[in-house]
């Protein structure tokens, strides 16, 4: 199989993409977009996309093309992201004045790199900081990636763990065009994506629906719909039994409330 994901080699969606088919091809595109229809054009078999971080929240860019695109969520990945300072080999921490890095990366690192007073530059990612001290050589300069990043790119971990809030993980969606393939047998979380109708209490009607037919929402979240000012569309975890009759009955009730409902997949 082909698998789809954004960044290059190293990058914390490559590394959960190798742990979740660790025997298939990897492709790298470069945005979210271009593999999520990679994808829906059977170019790939599933795209591997962050959905949230527990530090920055969620992936709005990804949270579009799944409520816009035609792919079913078929599981759900967490991925635990420790951050590392990276050099060339034969470098010491003492000799680093320059760190490059993702800015999310920089700032989970700050108070590690203040104390060392080291100046720090952006970079697209987490793996092409790496790869541009691998091909600079120099060792004043280092990077902040992963463990299997420094691997790849023949770096030395200089320092391991350097992010503040060590809890740091990223929820990574697994994308395909067939609703019924599963990666667990245990799922209880479905995900549901709608827009509801223009009428007083429209909302709150569709969402009753859950705790009616004995559903507990774990997860709301909104985002504005493109092309319609002041217009949006809602995002919802809820734990329940999946494809009984009260399951049916209740999507019955819903999709009665809403413009559009998007039964997304499940985990």
């Amino acid at each position: 199989m082909k698998i789809a994901y954004s960044g290059i080699e190293g990058a914390f969606a490559y590394i959960a993409a190798k742990r979740i088919f660790p025997d298939e091809e990897l492709i790298s595109y470069g945005d979210f977009h271009s593999a999520y229809v990679a994808v829906e054009n059977k170019d790939c078999d599933y795209a591997i996309l962050p959905i949230e971080n527990s530090y920055a929240g969620e992936v709005a860019q990804v949270n579009d093309l799944m409520f816009q695109g035609n792919l079913f969520l078929n599981g759900v990945y967490t991925l635990n992201v420790q951050q590392n300072l990276l050099g060339v080999k034969g470098t010491d921490i003492e000799n680093i004045k320059q760190v490059i890095s993702h800015p999310q990366a920089l700032e989970q690192s700050a108070d590690f790199l203040r104390k060392y007073n080291m100046q720090t530059i952006e970079a697209v990612n987490t793996a092409r900081a790496a790869k541009q001290v691998a091909e600079l050589g120099d060792k004043t300069v280092a990077a902040i990636a992963s463990k299997e990043t420094a691997e790849l790119y023949g770096l030395e971990i200089l320092a391991e763990g350097i992010n503040e809030k060590l809890d740091n993980s990223t929820r990574f969606a697994i994308l395909s065009r067939d609703g019924e393939k599963r990666f667990s047998d245990k799922e209880k979380t479905v995900v549901i994506m709608f827009t509801v109708k223009n009428e007083a209490g429209a909302l709150v009607k569709v969402l009753n629906k859950l705790g009616e037919f004995g559903f507990n929402m774990s997860v709301i979240r909104s985002r504005p719909l493109h092309g319609l000012a002041w217009s949006y569309y809602f995002y919802i975890e809820a734990e329940g039994e999946y494809g009984t009759a009260e399951w049916n009955q209740m999507i019955l009730e819903m999709r009665y409330r809403c413009d559009k409902l998007k039964i997304l997949g499940r985990f």
